[in-house]
């Protein structure tokens, strides 16, 4: 560590402290040079979770703006407000977990998930959610999509 009063590269550590629970270490340095004394602190620097946009632009994850969305899609449904944060903590587990290696996810991936959890919660919120993220061009592709819903749940039954 550069001395802040003479610049020689060589000191020595006095002590050492855990600050914050683990989060960071701060050490008492000693210039072998000119004696001087000073503080340094280590800490991770933990690489932010991206989302990667459709146009290929990077923006951190925001776990907001995932709620917001599943919260519009499940608006005046019959569903209550803690599965809404159950289905949004969820998304966001398996989203980290999906990111791990490489601490980002595409907007494709993180949407998949969201209509995954969606179609097994509310068929409406399922299509009021997909008619967004597939971005139907016309009333034909958002018909299509009903219908597929329509005779899968008729398999079911």
């Amino acid at each position: 560590m550069r001395c802040p009063y003479c610049g020689s590269l060589k000191d020595k550590v006095i002590e050492s402290r855990t600050m914050a629970n683990g989060g960071s270490i701060r050490r008492r340095r000693e210039c072998c040079s000119c004696g001087y004394r000073f503080t340094s602190y280590e800490r991770i620097e933990e690489k932010p979770f991206m989302v990667i946009k459709r146009d290929g632009r990077r923006e951190p994850f925001d776990p907001q703006k995932l709620y917001k969305g599943i919260e519009r899609a499940l608006e005046k449904r019959p569903v209550p407000t803690s599965l809404i944060e159950q289905i949004n903590d969820e998304i966001e587990d398996e989203a980290y977990q999906a990111g791990k290696s490489s601490r980002e996810i595409s907007t494709a991936d993180l949407g998949e998930l969201v209509l995954k959890r969606l179609y097994n919660v509310d068929k409406v919120a399922y299509i009021r959610f997909a008619s967004v993220y597939k971005q139907f061009a016309n009333l034909t592709e958002f018909v299509n999509e009903v219908k597929r819903l329509e005779m899968e749940q008729s398999e079911e039954q």
